[in-house]
């Protein structure tokens, strides 16, 4: 590694600098580096949470990152924050989730919500490399933790806390637990409060750790549970107002739903750049597979999707700050749609790889690692089917105004190096109220008298499209239009979240006229072709040289050994 991985307890890299983390880890196939790939497949074969990893990661000062700065931290932007944590889940996912995400996701509903004394707590208990866990779901309610039972009873100036928590990351080690339980019997919204536990101040006869649960990925991550007793917490342990707990979840879970997928792209840039370099260095019938036309196809369809699940996670996360009152919608929808992306294109470069994607070991075993870590890291938090839950209720109310009468977004919403305003966690909107300006930008391009013939034929695909979904949801029954809906509600949903990420791509494309790359055509229309194929339209045959064209700037991008993601940034190794 290229600098020193202890960490010197107390304190972190200067709080006010941007170190760069992908050079601070090092050459990843470097066995001598203490955090290489070897190292990283050790350790889960181990079933362990790389331990130099986590002391690189305190030397870095990673938990600065999920501390907003006004508090001595460094987070200020939801796609920097993004960005970041892209180099950690790069070089291994499970340290990326057992380190990070578990404590960005905890933290979030104090930041949402908290007093300016238990931000402050949770504050200095992280910028010490301290670690927080979230309790939310209960085994018997699967990720329905609206309907937790794990109880928290006032009693004089305190609460008493029973009940049990089965799965929960890093709760057996954490400092901090931001709780969810039920405070009133009643039914209703009101009936949960969050609650901020010190374990350090907790009884321990009042508390007991349940079992290790193993899994098939992130196998090094801890994830167990927690039994209380008629357990004493603090009264003022409470994070904003008893039984505000679902007010404060479903804003602070825009900002985690809104960053987690932009941070998943790195690890299928690894897969992405694992099985090309076998791609090439691999010969049949007098060629590198890599030359073939099925690997050559699937190489650059990779290619597509990392791009196209970069443009919807980015714009998503720089919305966070430029229009939070419409990321109740945007957030959920990048959720679902980025990790299936990442999913389908992972599973895809396995067939190239062949028999190499089952090793465990060696120059691509780390493909097998991310094969596996890759489906339990994008299941973390929300999984699809939640995600998609969120959205249905909204879309009668888009189809009726949204899609056909909001606003154009700001233009820094795409331009990726533009300034953004401090994230307002309380401007998060429980509802879009049927506004959509990201889809308008797709009509906004079709009005322009300059428009690229070819661009706008595709937009017109998506504008028609909308349309289509605009009448199916105006004809759902009151059953489809909640979150027990059948399955008919659920196929829409998916249809428009792959509409937005076409209007994600085209306004990046729109707004990086200085990149050779980003702001030319040819990607923008095989990725916008592709989407349309997504949902069985007709974008027509393919330019002659298309392919071609999108397989070179691969190359390039690997030779230089840059990102394939829109930053294309220089990597380490």
């Amino acid at each position: 590694m290229s600098v020193d991985t202890a960490s010197v307890p107390g304190q972190v890299a200067d709080a006010g600098a941007e170190p760069d983390l992908e050079t601070y880890l090092g050459n990843p196939h470097d066995p001598a580096n203490p955090v290489s790939f070897p190292a990283v497949l050790a350790a889960d074969e181990r079933g362990e949470l790389l331990a130099e990893g986590e002391r690189a990661l305190d030397g870095y000062g990673l938990n600065a990152e999920f501390v907003p700065r006004a508090l001595g931290g460094r987070f200020d932007r939801a796609d920097r924050l993004a960005q970041v944590l892209r180099a950690v889940f790069r070089r291994d996912t499970t340290l990326g989730v057992g380190y990070g995400v578990t404590t960005f996701i905890a933290a979030t509903p104090v930041w949402t919500d908290g007093t300016a004394q238990q931000r402050r707590w949770m504050a200095d208990l992280l910028l010490r490399h301290g670690k927080a866990s979230a309790g939310y779901n209960e085994l018997a309610h699967g990720t329905d933790f609206s309907r937790a039972e794990l109880r928290a009873r006032p009693a004089g100036d305190h609460y008493r806390v029973t009940g049990r928590k089965e799965m929960v990351g890093n709760l057996a080690r954490a400092d901090a637990v931001t709780l969810f339980a039920r405070t009133d019997d009643r039914p209703g919204s009101r009936s949960h409060s969050h609650l901020l536990l010190d374990m350090a101040a907790l009884p321990a006869e009042h508390r007991r750790h349940l079992r290790r649960y193993r899994t098939a990925g992130v196998r090094g991550v801890l994830l167990g549970g927690l039994e209380f007793t008629d357990c004493p917490v603090p009264s003022d342990a409470v994070v904003g107002e008893p039984g505000g707990a679902m007010e404060t979840v479903l804003r602070a879970f825009q900002v985690t739903r809104g960053v987690l997928p932009g941070m998943a792209v790195g690890i299928v840039d690894t897969q992405l750049r694992t099985v090309l370099r076998f791609a090439l260095d691999r010969r049949l019938y007098g060629l590198p597979v890599a030359e073939l036309p099925h690997a050559r196809t699937t190489l650059v369809d990779g290619f597509l999707d990392l791009l196209i699940g970069d443009c919807l996670a980015t714009v998503v996360a720089r919305a966070l700050h430029l229009l939070p009152d419409q990321t109740s919608v945007y957030s959920a929808a990048v959720k679902y749609l980025v990790p299936k992306l990442l999913q389908e294109a992972a599973h895809r470069l396995s067939v190239v790889l062949g028999a190499r994607s089952y090793l465990r070991d060696g120059p691509y075993g780390i493909f097998q690692k991310n094969l596996r870590d890759l489906l339990a890291a994008t299941l973390t938090h929300a999984s699809a089917a939640v995600c998609q839950a969120t959205i249905i209720p909204q879309l009668p109310r888009l189809a009726q105004q949204g899609w056909r009468s909001s606003p154009p977004p700001p233009p820094a919403l795409f331009r990726l190096g533009d300034p953004l305003p401090p994230l307002d966690f309380g401007a998060l909107g429980l509802s879009a109220r049927g506004v959509d300006s990201l889809t308008a930008t797709l009509r906004g391009y079709l009005a322009e008298p300059g428009a690229q013939p070819a661009v706008a034929r595709l937009c017109g695909l998506f504008t028609a499209e909308l349309d289509r979904l605009a009448e199916a949801c105006a004809e759902l029954p009151p059953r489809d239009r909640t979150v027990i809906a059948g399955r008919r509600s659920f196929d829409l949903t998916d249809r428009y979240a792959t509409v937005l990420a076409a209007a994600a791509c085209l306004g990046v494309w729109r707004h990086q006229r200085d990149d050779p790359f980003l702001g030319d055509v040819p990607w923008l229309a095989a990725a916008l072709s592709r989407l349309a194929g997504r949902l069985g339209l007709h974008p027509g045959t393919a330019p002659d040289g298309l392919e071609r064209h999108l397989y070179t700037e691969l190359l390039a991008r690997h030779r230089d050994n840059r990102g394939f993601d829109l930053v294309n940034r220089r990597l380490a190794g």
